[in-house]
């Protein structure tokens, strides 16, 4: 493979084209909403922990439909506790609630970690949830199988499912495997044959079949994945024999140790703010290098995390991993004709837009509109930074209403994002690729692939598929070969 050369992103020469960015006139409520709330980002994070449990300090509603949320995309059952506010929670304050909440994880799971996060109706009222673990800690000093607390007090309406994930992943680093910056931190544990290197990888929200083949990527670089949050194994776990209140799987305390001697870490986020980055906190504190990049979804963003984790390690890269960069190259070479020119309406989270859009460029397409309900502002920027030329409209902090108008009016000729297109695609007869989170009206979310050159390669395949299938079903008819 050519050597590659890393730098924080890739870009490009060609003239920069605006951005028409586009803020229609919505409602001051919002309209089928394109994100979701921040403890659910706070919950799923957690779920890739090895024996955490999540409470939810708030009413019993919020911790039920987040659950509900999760399940109908991993098919994977999901506890969620909760404080479960009354009516006089709500007037009062909910500090009892919460210890009481704590007292029934502890003796129903016997969990390692117990991670707090807030809701709109305790940040409503004002609670402190850092305050309230400190006086749970108080009054149960000296018992001797306390788990580790984490607190997220988290605004609830200042951000997203993806700002929770992100914000509860460096809480994650900072209590778990940094602690406080004057506090002398225990020596890393070797573990038998796990005297490779590590390396962090914070992948965002990606599916536990991306998540697996991410680590399969570093170990056959000569490395040692660290992920976080790592689903791989906890939201798709294989069938149990008996069932468990903690599934398998997930970050475990020695990884965590191992952050602090990274050789690197690498986030698939550009637009996440810095502090809300786990990978910006290891760099503060420890000086560990850092890539921060789209997700990596064509040849050219794989390139560059491959390139990266080689120059890393010293090594090459695997034979087999080369073959299916030339697989993805032929397959790029024998499909182009079906998605030249075709125009595409991409929506999701910022990070995974800003790797689709550079994908599609790759393979010829072009992205006419790009729809967001992240809050971060930074996606026109990152889009004229990374590919020099934007959408002719992109949409932020916005929701399906306001895309469905655009989209109604531009007529591309598909649509890729979540499952909560589907009104879309069907009133506007445009087909629509599933990818993202929530897929709920689809089999198989927990192992749908776009990262690296398999993942692409899927990916590739499922659009000339879709293009063949909607001309297939024109009315002038369309011959088998």
């Amino acid at each position: 493979m050519t050597p590659i050369h890393v730098t924080n992103a890739t870009t490009t020469s060609e003239p920069v084209r605006p951005l028409k960015i586009s803020k229609p006139g919505r409602a001051p409520v919002t309209h089928n909403a394109c994100t979701v709330c921040l403890p659910l980002g706070v919950s799923l994070a957690f779920r890739g922990v090895e024996n955490a449990v999540v409470i939810l300090h708030g009413s019993q509603g919020c911790a039920t439909y987040i659950r509900r949320y999760l399940i109908s995309h991993f098919k994977e059952p999901v506890d969620i506790a909760s404080s479960s506010f009354t009516e006089a929670s709500a007037v009062f304050g909910g500090a009892q609630n919460l210890k009481t909440a704590i007292d029934n994880v502890r003796t129903g799971y016997q969990p390692a970690i117990i991670a707090i996060g807030s809701t709109c109706l305790a940040d409503t009222i004002g609670e402190d949830v850092s305050m309230i673990v400190r006086q749970y800690l108080k009054e149960h000093e000296g018992e001797t199988d306390l788990p580790l607390f984490v607190p997220l007090p988290m605004p609830n309406s200042r951000g997203t499912h993806i700002d929770g994930l992100h914000q509860a992943c460096r809480a994650a680093v900072e209590y778990l495997s940094l602690g406080p910056e004057d506090e002398a931190q225990a020596p890393v544990e070797s573990v038998h044959e796990e005297l490779k290197a590590p390396v962090g990888i914070f992948p965002g929200l990606v599916s536990p079949a991306d998540i697996r083949y991410l680590k399969e990527l570093v170990r056959d670089c000569g490395l040692r994945p660290v992920v976080l949050p790592d689903l791989s194994e906890t939201m798709e776990g294989g069938l149990w024999d008996r069932y468990e209140p903690i599934p398998k799987g997930g970050t475990t305390p020695t990884e965590f140790a191992a952050l602090r001697e990274a050789l690197g870490t690498v986030e698939f986020s550009t637009t996440v703010r810095k502090d809300c980055s786990a990978a910006e906190l290891l760099q503060d504190r420890l000086g560990t290098p850092l890539l921060r990049m789209p997700l990596p979804v064509g040849i050219a963003a794989t390139d560059l995390f491959i390139g990266t984790l080689t120059a890393w390690s010293g090594t090459e890269i695997d034979h087999a991993h080369q073959r299916e960069r030339d697989r993805l190259i032929d397959a790029y070479a024998d499909g182009h004709k079906y998605l030249s020119g075709l125009r595409v309406a991409v929506f999701g989270e910022e990070d995974l837009v800003l790797g689709l859009s550079g994908f599609l460029k790759e393979v010829g397409m072009e992205v006419v509109i790009a729809g967001t309900g992240g809050r971060t502002s930074q996606l026109a920027a990152e889009m004229q930074r990374l590919y020099g030329a934007g959408p002719e409209i992109l949409l932020e902090d916005t929701d399906f209403e306001a895309l469905r108008e655009v989209v109604a009016e531009a007529q591309p000729d598909m649509l890729i994002g979540n499952s909560k297109g589907y009104s879309l695609s069907r009133a506007l007869s445009i087909p629509l690729v599933r990818v993202g989170f929530p897929i709920h009206d689809r089999f198989g979310a927990a192992r749908v692939q776009v990262c690296g050159y398999r993942g692409t390669q899927m990916l590739f395949d499922r659009i000339v598929n879709t293009v063949i299938e909607e001309r297939q079903a024109e009315s002038i008819g369309y011959p088998y070969m």
